[in-house]
């Protein structure tokens, strides 16, 4: 027992003498690319290698209130977990000061996948994704410097940097380094669609049937695995309240009018409402709108759906019991993306 003491003390001594000179070298940790899956994008991480500590102190920041101006709204706040990520319920995201933004919060899921972020791509870089709703007035409200500084006075933020990228330095890189680490590895792909992928479960007679509609009508613009093409495209909506244009204000070309980012389907039976200002309530309003609401004498409008998608009603149902599998109860409920206990 002598011994064994005398080798966990000195063993114990080692580990403060490593942390204390920086030499201890943050855990590598792997992007989980499922099977039959495309590349991810080559440079998420090629300036910010995916470790597990990075991983772990962006999980706690995302949960954070302290990245807002008032210390409530943290990351996860318009990020459900619960909703694939997204905002459960509410058309837009609520800000500081029961402010709304004139938006719904995206799904986060697959993120490694994207090359370009918000509805209208105006982002082109995961780690530099968080710096507009942290200093937008209406949603977080807040400065990177006010963030900084409340970072620094939390005595339990410095070990976790230090962790993470050698030393006790808190800056905006690394918060935003981070936040693209976490938020970077959130995959989901082990709903019932990935299992009857994988040969580990078959679809029901209804759901067979809505997935051959799904191809037949959908899949042009939610392109599997992702259920996404990750293109920009104008699906028939109205202007909104907003005046919203789309990626228009982004690109400055009237050929953009109206076109916003394809979202992807998985988890979309639990990250309802939808479309980029969560003006519709449910999955049968939304094929609705596809077979029959679609505004046509728009110019811009996806050439796809000039004629919208012919259905009768008992295909929309088979339809959404197909989009039902997509669920992916683990991703939903994994603890290991939650709200750190610590």
């Amino acid at each position: 027992m002598k011994i064994n003491a005398r080798i966990a003390y000195t063993g114990a001594l080692f580990l403060v003498v490593l942390c204390g000179a920086g030499l201890m070298k943050p855990t590598p940790r792997t992007l989980k690319v499922p099977e039959g899956w495309p590349a991810p994008n080559k440079n998420l991480f090629s300036k910010n290698p995916l470790t597990e500590e990075g991983f772990q102190l962006g999980r706690k920041l995302f949960h954070d209130g302290n990245l807002s101006k008032d210390g409530y709204v943290s990351c996860a706040s318009c990020h459900q977990q619960f909703a694939g990520f997204s905002t459960f319920d509410h058309d837009v995201s609520h800000g500081v000061n029961n402010t709304f933004t004139t938006r719904n919060a995206p799904t986060l899921a697959n993120m490694a996948w994207h090359s370009a972020f918000h509805w209208d791509g105006g982002v082109n870089h995961i780690e530099v994704q968080a710096v507009s709703p942290i200093t937008a007035h209406n949603e977080m409200g807040e400065t990177l410097e006010n963030v900084i500084a409340k970072l620094n006075a939390d005595s339990s933020y410095p070990p976790l940097f230090k962790a993470a990228f050698g030393n006790e330095t808190i800056n905006s890189q690394r918060l935003l380094k981070a936040l693209a680490q976490y938020t970077g590895s959130l995959v989901s792909a082990n709903s019932k669609y990935d299992k009857v992928k994988r040969g580990e479960a078959i679809f029901s007679n209804v759901e067979q049937k809505g997935y051959e509609i799904f191809k037949a009508h959908c899949a042009t613009c939610h392109k599997e695995p992702l259920f996404t093409d990750l293109t920009y495209r104008n699906n028939g909506l109205p202007l909104n309240r907003f005046n919203d244009v789309g990626r228009m204000a982004i690109t400055g070309k009237k050929e953009d009018s109206l076109k916003f980012k394809v979202p992807t389907l998985r988890n979309i039976q639990v990250s309802y409402p939808y479309m980029h200002d969560g003006s519709i309530f449910s999955i049968p309003q939304v094929i609705d709108h596809y077979s029959g609401g679609i505004q046509k004498d728009q110019y811009t409008l996806d050439p796809v759906l000039k004629n919208g998608i012919a259905i009768t009603q008992r295909q929309k149902y088979e339809l959404m019991y197909f989009l039902f599998t997509l669920t992916d109860s683990t991703f939903l409920k994994d603890p290991a993306y939650g709200m750190p206990t610590y």
